[in-house]
């Protein structure tokens, strides 16, 4: 580029939109009269041209921001699910759904299967700006986020019951107030809830709260961690796409999973009893880096606002609620024999973990946190 007039912008394209624009450069020669181009050259830049050289600053500054703003933006999503998982699915819809309202101009680019990092890397991934988007689950950080954590205390559910789509819009709706703080350099988009997760077993078959006793049982969470002590058994942190190896190996002898991922990791093919009802749910957070999404245009802004939220989790949760049905019976054409505890034992065993709730609450109150209130509002 070897002078000024490379430097400026082919502006030809603009003259229907700028109306001004092309009257403007007609107009120039005009003004200028009879003056040879050297006497021009000498004398000072003339209202016109000055006029002329602001139009076109203007249009060059119109252009740039109409093709920024038309750019494609894609966002990178991770999570540590398998392709095959109800999250993956909800992803790829959710990224179809903003696509086709952005009109291409906002995409999501799905990593699963913890290619971006593991299970319990996922928030971090995103609060660093490694992911955009990821969605990472609390039991997999035990401790870090204790709020969020009561939600899966046993047999803790709104009263309006424990399915995910009741569960999932409800925790999400109470993010804001009560959790936005331990999410810290995190925008939550919504939270989820499984269903309560059962025991599941590979040799022995429970009955009764004495059967736990001895058990090596797979957890995930600082809840279940004391669950399943409480009960008589033992509990080993395994990560959820290990639990099949572990049950085949006999490193444990159980794990804790709603149907719906025993489906998703395949673990009928080495499970042969599931024990109902379920005690205790676990929970997600789907979660954006909050610069990535402030560099966004307001427009898909507002666009990633509209399809997150409340109602996103309880459409969410009504596919999870789908996905357990399906889950159920895959265990079954597995020939997993499910079994229910009887009243008198339910009512057993929930005396004994009776004592864990109290004190989960009670412990984040004395830290100055608002356990209780939190899971006043959440049960409502």
């Amino acid at each position: 580029m070897e002078g000024g007039k490379d430097m400026l912008p082919d502006l030809t394209g603009y003259r229907h939109a700028i109306p001004w624009f092309h009257d403007t450069v007609q107009a120039a020669p005009e003004e200028c009269g009879d003056r040879s181009v050297e006497e021009s050259k000498e004398e000072p830049m003339s209202m016109t041209r000055r006029a002329l050289a602001g139009s076109i600053a203007t249009a060059a500054l119109i252009a740039s921001c109409t093709f920024a703003s038309a750019q494609t933006v894609e966002l990178k999503v991770s999570h540590y699910l398998p392709p095959n998982h109800t999250f993956q699915k909800e992803l790829v819809r959710w990224g179809e759904e903003l696509s086709e309202k952005s009109g291409g101009r906002l995409k999501l680019n799905i990593f699963p299967a913890s290619q971006l990092g593991p299970v319990n890397r996922q928030f971090d991934l995103a609060r660093s700006g490694v992911a955009d988007i990821a969605v990472g689950l609390h039991g997999a950080t035990p401790g870090r986020y204790p709020t969020t954590e009561l939600v899966s205390l046993p047999y803790v559910h709104p009263k309006a019951g424990d399915n995910s789509a009741v569960t999932s819009k409800r925790l999400t709706e109470l993010a804001p107030k009560f959790l936005a703080a331990e999410h810290a350099g995190l925008k939550i988009l919504w939270m989820a809830v499984t269903n309560p997760l059962m025991f599941h077993t590979s040799k022995q078959k429970i009955a009764t709260a004495a059967d736990f006793k001895g058990l090596r049982i797979r957890y995930a969470g600082e809840q279940f961690a004391q669950i399943i002590p409480a009960l008589g058994a033992v509990p080993l942190p395994v990560p959820p796409a290990e639990t099949q190896d572990g049950l085949a190996k006999g490193i444990i002898d159980g794990a804790t999973f709603p149907y719906e991922a025993t489906q998703s990791f395949d673990l009928g093919t080495v499970v042969k009893y599931s024990l109902e009802p379920g005690v205790s749910t676990a929970t997600f957070a789907v979660v954006m880096n909050p610069a990535k999404y402030a560099s966004l245009p307001d427009d898909l802004k507002k666009l990633i606002d509209t399809t997150t939220g409340p109602a996103r989790a309880e459409a969410f949760g009504k596919v999870f609620d789908e996905g357990e049905k399906h889950g159920r019976q895959y265990m079954i054409d597995k020939k997993v024999e499910i079994t229910k505890l009887s009243d008198a034992e339910l009512a057993n065993i929930k005396k004994t973990l009776a004592p864990i709730v109290e004190k989960a609450s009670s412990t984040l109150e004395k830290e100055g946190k608002p356990g209780k209130k939190f899971l006043d509002a959440y049960q409502k």
